[in-house]
């Protein structure tokens, strides 16, 4: 079933198949491995055995419409359909009756089976993209469970699936997962079909002016922390760290709805509200530059003077320290050293090799929009810029239409340097590129695995990551660093529990032909 011609035969990809097409199974392969490929395989074997449909569900339109492409362009002799959100669910029943393999939104599907109009049991296989999102309430763990009554084969499949041994555990538990089969690009039997890919670090030093903000904003969050000690809320010999202050909202919250209404909660409430409102600021000085400051600053402002602004918002913008800082960052001309470093690496790059392809990652949409504004002026670049769906009031942002035509063009070289958000790192079938830029480096693990996957496909690659000396810039790099680490420790183990606990005859059941 899988179209002449239309993979490259590769040993790896072939035993993954062979092994998740004998059990449910949780592919964890870094971008640009070919996770997709694997699947494809998978669904030939499942359905040149038994008469059947197979689900392929992915997080959005944009990843599903890519994975429908990318099946059609395999798989030979099968139907191929597509259903999300758009579709009528008169349409989307004839689609799921017509079809042997339906490529989803799981939103979608959750609801139709909610709602009676589609049944699983004749469903030999489902494909979970992205599969580290199956926690939580996130609509693979309702459709797993549904599919969890017909026994069927489950493929979940990630770049990463995180360093939480927790979350592994309960991606595991949520898709009915049995094994574990990971692959990276040092193995033996990969490392024959991986480009090489050339890290850099650049270090850039925060300008005396800026320092000075930082501090100002620095003070200000350090009175809100010593107002969440005195009011013995917060544990005073742990790092009150934004983590743990988000992490304790939670807890607050929760006290509050089960009818917990003393005054010192209310209060914890709304100073840690300040303290995380606080340390954003602190995060976009040290880390972004002076026009996602100014920005932020706007948004503050204009929450607090709104009706329904928060308390929190009012209180920042009255305090004295509030308007030092507005009026130093209005003064400052001058922007974040990193930006005029990234407009020469892209202008370099653009100058040596013309026909580059550049993906450059900012984590804030603010900082995205200057980025794309500036690199524009440099000499050779084609500029477009990749961001989510809105998710501020008055803030456009890309449908996802819009996004999957911005992958085409920079697909066809309409343009050459894409400059991106958080959207461009989850599964998006973004054309090979020759250099990815971190404007900062990210915490998560997943993130940065994602990022460094969109180069170094079909030739080498370089990969240059900024960082501000002496900021959280260097404490998320180290983060993601020891989290990837941790990641892989994990994943063996866990892969060693999954095996004790499968039944004997199961593990002495030998792969057969394939």
């Amino acid at each position: 079933m899988i179209k002449k011609q239309s993979v490259q035969l590769r040993e790896y990809q072939e035993e993954l198949a062979c092994r998740a097409s004998r059990s449910s199974t949780l592919l964890v392969l870094p971008t640009g491995l070919g996770k997709t490929v694997v699947a494809a395989m998978v669904i030939a074997e499942v359905l040149h055995k038994k008469v059947g449909k197979v689900l392929f569900l992915a997080p959005t339109r944009p990843l599903v419409e890519q994975h429908r492409r990318t099946l059609e362009a395999m798989i030979e002799g099968k139907r191929i359909g597509m259903m999300t959100g758009e579709v009528d669910p008169m349409e989307r029943e004839l689609i799921f009756l017509e079809n042997d393999i339906i490529a989803s939104t799981p939103q979608v599907v959750a609801n139709d089976l909610k709602h009676g109009r589609m049944d699983l049991k004749d469903v030999r296989l489902i494909i979970f993209d992205e599969a580290h999102r199956a926690v939580g309430n996130y609509a693979y763990v309702a459709v797993a469970k549904e599919y969890m009554e017909h026994a069927g084969l489950v493929l979940g499949m990630t770049a990463s699936p995180g360093s939480d041994k927790e979350k592994i555990r309960e991606v595991c538990q949520n898709l009915n997962i049995k094994d574990i089969e990971v692959r990276t690009e040092k193995d033996r039997d990969v490392a024959k079909y991986v480009q090489s890919i050339r890290m850099d670090w650049v270090e850039v030093e925060l300008p005396p002016e800026m320092r000075r903000i930082a501090a100002i904003i620095q003070s200000l969050y350090e009175a809100y922390l010593k107002e969440l000690v005195a009011l013995n809320v917060v544990d005073k010999d742990r790092v009150l760290s934004k983590r743990y202050l988000l992490e304790m909202a939670s807890l607050w919250q929760a006290r509050l709805r089960g009818g917990e209404k003393t005054r010192s909660l209310y209060k914890a409430i709304s100073v840690q509200a300040k303290a995380v409102k606080v340390e954003h600021a602190m995060d976009l000085v040290e880390t972004q530059g002076m026009s996602s400051l100014r920005a932020y600053l706007k948004r503050l402002q204009d929450e607090a003077s709104s009706e329904v602004g928060s308390k929190a918002s009012r209180e920042i913008v009255a305090s004295a320290q509030f308007q030092d800082i507005i009026e130093m960052a209005e003064a400052m001309k001058a922007e974040h050293p990193k930006l005029s470093r990234v407009m020469g690496v892209i202008a370099r790059q653009l100058s040596d090799s013309p026909s580059s392809k550049i993906l450059v990652f900012t984590h804030y949409r603010d900082t995205c929009e200057l980025m794309a504004n500036k690199l524009s002026r440099v000499e050779g670049a084609k500029v477009a810029k990749l961001v989510g769906q809105s998710d501020r009031k008055g803030e456009k942002g890309q449908r996802q239409k819009g996004q999957v035509s911005v992958l085409e063009r920079f697909r066809q070289g309409e343009f050459n340097v894409l400059v991106a958000t958080s959207v461009g790192e989850e599964g998006l079938d973004i054309a090979s590129t020759d250099l990815v830029v971190f404007y900062e480096p990210v915490p998560s693990e997943i993130r940065s695995i994602q990022r460094r996957g969109r180069t170094g496909r079909s030739r080498a690659g370089k990969v240059i990551i900024f960082i501000t000396k002496g900021t959280r810039d260097e404490a998320y790099y180290y983060s993601s660093v020891n989290k990837e680490k941790a990641m892989r420790r994990r994943l063996d183990t866990m892969k060693s529990e999954l095996s004790e606990e499968r039944p004997k005859e199961e593990k002495q059941r030998t792969l057969g032909d394939f």
